[in-house]
């Protein structure tokens, strides 16, 4: 897909979510004036990372990790030498949950399909799953059910899709999100970042 016509297909998918109605979170930002988090980054990334839902700086901004999880992603790109222009950035949830809870089983069916397509406009090589929800579905969408485990067991690890799935690869994260709370983990998630790189060449 040309560079034009990528970005004319991201467009509509704007457009699709902006005008959704699916759950009853789109309500939800309309009654809240928040704005949709459809994604940011390059169109033809290499590397794409899927987060979980937006929070209450990226409903109001519309943009993907802008809060305090955004300055700990940044640090970790830039550790394993990634421009975070030269990645795209979206999430399981394009809106935000009430008070930050869990995406529910049903918001998830009802607004993973934009996500399916933005990942085949996008064709990346490697995908970085952030956190439990993000890991679970990205998996099981790529024939790796059974490998599915705790993020805490399966984190840093490379997983190749078949190659009915142009052999993607998925690599399950920590949510930069655990290291604003907890220092230490920090380090953990900059080992798996460049884990993440490594795989790519």
């Amino acid at each position: 897909m040309e560079k034009l016509e990528k970005t004319e297909a991201m467009k509509q998918i704007r457009d699709e979510v902006v005008a959704c109605d699916n759950c009853l979170l789109g309500e939800y930002r309309r009654q809240n004036n928040y704005l949709p988090v459809i994604g940011q980054g390059n169109h033809n990334a290499r590397i794409m990372f899927v987060g979980e839902a937006p929070g209450l700086n990226e409903a109001k901004t519309g943009r993907p990790f802008c809060g305090a999880s955004g300055k700990i992603l940044d640090e970790l790109l830039a550790s394993a030498g990634i421009k975070r222009e030269d990645v795209y950035i979206g999430n399981i949830l394009k809106d935000r949950p009430p008070d930050n809870r869990n995406p529910l089983p049903k918001e998830i069916i009802a607004c993973t399909p934009y996500l399916e397509k933005q990942i085949e406009i996008i064709n990346p090589k490697v995908i970085g799953a952030l956190g439990n929800f993000s890991t679970g579905f990205l998996m099981e969408k790529y024939g790796l059910k059974d490998k599915i485990q705790g993020i805490s067991k399966i984190h840093g690890q490379i997983f190749v899709a078949g190659p009915e799935f142009g052999k993607k690869i998925i690599v399950p994260l920590y949510h930069p999100a655990v290291a604003v709370y907890n220092a230490n983990m920090k380090e953990t998630l900059i080992n798996d970042f460049k884990i993440m790189e490594n795989s790519i060449n």
